[in-house]
């Protein structure tokens, strides 16, 4: 019987335990955080890139923010301009619209918001957009001192804590909860090389950084964020966050733009650039298209320095779109939705197919097709243009959507084709590098995939039946209208898209030519490449052929080279044939698999825009320059395995220690009640 009553008693108290554990353990947690000297929430956007039409559901996700938080700073990482047809119609004015309901603290200018320079001769519409904004903007490392239109709406007052709207400032100074905190914001340099600043002026970004601390520390400020659209991890040579937090001491927050970088949970980088402990710099970043929502909780000690943080990305198409913001965005959609239909001035000689296996023989993600073609075409075009260097263009199966029909080709089709709105980029690769690219491409071949490229500039043989790795048998570029052997050991500039440029589909090659700053976007938007080209290049003219530029021998030997007439120029003939090349005879028969796809998972850390995973997403939002996304769509090549190794967590503070001493303290208080209730039946 006693044995009984002490088993009941011991399991009464081990429900106790359990039980209090359950419930004072996560609150110790928060009591630790709360217990910091001050707590600040920052919500923040970047690289919307004029997608306007998920704004009214941004607008629902900020207000619930405040609706907890009413303190709670709202920043934009720039990069409004450039994107969408609302950008080519409206020059940034319908995303203001929305943007001004949102009561913005401060944005900083990105590289695209420069874009119109060349062709207004300054920054007309750029300062028509800075005026009629409803906060402040922020350009510590750029001079507007030349530009005749921006000049205007430069501060006096280099730091405020009274920045006015419409007005651009080195620093601001908001008052939150009590506390003081500063706000400064850069602009890559690289934007006088990829967008058209004309004479505006970009300063080194470190120096100005410092710069910028310095001036808030003598305020007494030591709460400081960098607002920035200088990329997570992109171009080092050019300067990125990872490396401004390493390099400036007293930054406590960046908030990025510019590689379009999603960042699921903070990063941390608590040493220099020489390895030694330094104080935490955490930084964020919310990916693109105003897609998600991204809200840090970032906790101070009494000298400014972070303690604990709580980071997480809202998704906003899970949010109802607020009904103001819907009536201010319906006046800008309706003339939206008819230039959808306008008549780009090319014209489709006939259908222009992009076939999937299943419904054809051949499929986009197996095999070269007409539609691939025109379109690594314009890109490698386009590409030349901004450098005359660059030699051979590749584009994602995965990336192209839809079919362009016979007759008049209008925006909207052109949309619909390349529906994400992604920037073009140069790699520099080397042979060798862009054979294990293509080694990837065709790795699953006869089978789909979306990583399967399309090319321009160049041909290759590959055999299907050989082990993937090991299928590439012959590669050859084209050289003044001749195709020579691809020089495993040269250099070659490939142009891409930036989806596939940082890794995406898995291509780890271009991945490991972002990370050391080998892949560099030209300010360009890829819809908009392929619409100039098919007006500007073709004339107007649309009818793209089949050309032997990606042949699968199924275990034949390749064709060897005829030797060259006195008429022959190696260029392709009226069918399309290489003379004196490998034969495609017209088609690419590698196709005739009947598999229904690759099924291929990219990289956790990879952005699945523009890959198969968006397969049958195209809506409508999409043909209107939008792209839908899903809540597990990472950023390419930036994702969050490796951007952790690039930086530190916190350290154990005040958070393990005071929930180490609480839970001591709750073991014993519950082994003193033991000894006094044995002692009392004892006795």
């Amino acid at each position: 019987m006693t044995s009984n009553k002490r088993f009941g008693f011991s399991f009464r108290m081990v429900a106790i335990i359990v039980l209090v554990l359950t419930i004072v353990l996560p609150t110790s947690t928060l009591a630790a955080e709360d217990d910091s000297d001050f707590s600040l929430t920052i919500m923040h956007m970047n690289d919307t890139h004029a997608h306007v039409e998920p704004l009214p559901r941004m607008l629902t996700a900020v207000k619930e923010v405040r609706a907890d938080n009413p303190e709670a700073l709202l920043l934009h990482a720039g990069d409004v301009f450039s994107g969408t047809l609302y950008f080519n119609q409206f020059h940034g004015k319908a995303d203001l619209a929305l943007l001004n309901l949102m009561d913005f603290d401060a944005m900083v200018f990105g590289n695209h918001e420069f874009d119109l320079g060349s062709g207004e001769d300054g920054h007309e519409s750029l300062s028509e957009f800075v005026a009629e904004a409803q906060f402040p903007f922020l350009g510590t490392n750029i001079d507007f001192s030349g530009d005749p239109f921006m000049a205007a709406y430069i501060s006096e007052n280099a730091l405020s804590d009274s920045p006015e709207n419409g007005s651009v400032y080195d620093g601001i100074i908001k008052e939150v909860n009590g506390e003081q905190v500063g706000i400064f914001g850069l602009t890559t340099e690289d934007t006088a090389n990829i967008s058209s600043p004309v004479n505006v002026q970009f300063l080194n970004y470190i120096a100005e950084a410092e710069r910028a601390v310095a001036a808030f520390e003598e305020q007494g400020v030591d709460k400081i964020i960098a607002l920035n659209h200088i990329g997570y991890d992109s171009t080092p040579d050019i300067g990125n966050d990872l490396q401004l937090a390493a390099s400036v001491d007293g930054i406590d927050v960046i908030v990025g733009g510019h590689s379009h970088t999603r960042l699921d949970e903070p990063t941390v980088v608590s040493t220099d650039e020489n390895g030694a402990e330094k104080d935490p710099t955490v930084i964020v970043q919310a990916h693109q298209y105003a897609q998600l929502l991204g809200k840090l909780d970032v906790n101070f000690d009494e000298n400014g320095v972070v303690v604990g943080y709580d980071g997480q990305l809202i998704d906003i198409n899970e949010k109802e779109a607020d009904p103001e913001a819907e009536e201010v965005l319906s006046s800008y959609k309706e003339e939206v939705d008819e230039l959808t239909n306008q008549e780009t001035g090319a014209v489709a000689m006939r259908d222009i197919p992009n076939p999937r296996l299943g419904d054809s023989e051949v499929s986009v993600r197996a095999n070269e097709t007409e539609l691939g073609n025109l379109i690594t075409d314009a890109m490698l075009a386009k590409a030349r243009e901004k450098n005359p260097e660059v030699v051979i263009a590749m584009q994602n199966g995965g990336g192209i959507r839809a079919a362009i029909d016979e007759g008049p080709i209008t925006v909207g089709e052109v949309i619909a084709v390349l529906p994400f709105g992604n920037d073009p980029v140069v790699a520099k690769l080397t042979g060798a590098e862009i054979k294990e690219i293509l080694e990837h491409s065709v790795r699953q071949a006869p089978a789909e995939s979306g990583g399967f490229l399309q090319v321009a500039g160049m041909k290759f043989n590959y055999d299907s039946t050989k082990e993937p790795g090991s299928r590439i048998v012959t590669m050859e570029v084209e050289v003044e209208g001749e195709y020579e052997d691809i020089d495993l050991d040269q250099t070659y500039l490939v142009t891409t898209n930036n989806f596939t440029g940082k890794g995406g589909d898995g291509f780890e090659v271009f991945a490991q030519a972002y990370d050391e700053g080998r892949v560099r976007d030209i300010g360009e938007i890829d819809w908009e490449q392929l619409r100039d080209y098919m007006v500007e290049d073709l004339g107007g003219v649309v009818d793209p052929v089949i050309e032997g530029r990606i042949t699968d021998l199924l275990g034949e030997e390749p064709e060897a080279p005829e030797k060259p007439e006195e008429d022959n120029d190696g260029t392709p003939d009226e069918e399309g044939q290489e003379d004196g090349g490998d034969t495609g005879e017209g088609t690419d028969n590698n196709g005739s698999n009947d598999g229904s796809g690759d099924g291929e998972n990219t990289k956790e850390d990879t952005d699945k825009v523009g890959s198969e995973d968006e397969e049958d997403k195209v809506d409508s939002e999409q043909k209107n320059g939008q792209e839908t996304s899903e809540d597990n769509n990472n950023e390419a090549g930036s994702g969050n395995e490796s951007n952790q190794e690039e930086g530190e967590r916190l350290p154990d503070t005040a958070t393990n220690m005071y929930t180490f001493l609480l839970l001591g303290a709750i073991v014993l208080i519950i082994g003193i009640g033991v000894l006094v209730y044995r002692k009392v039946k004892t006795s």
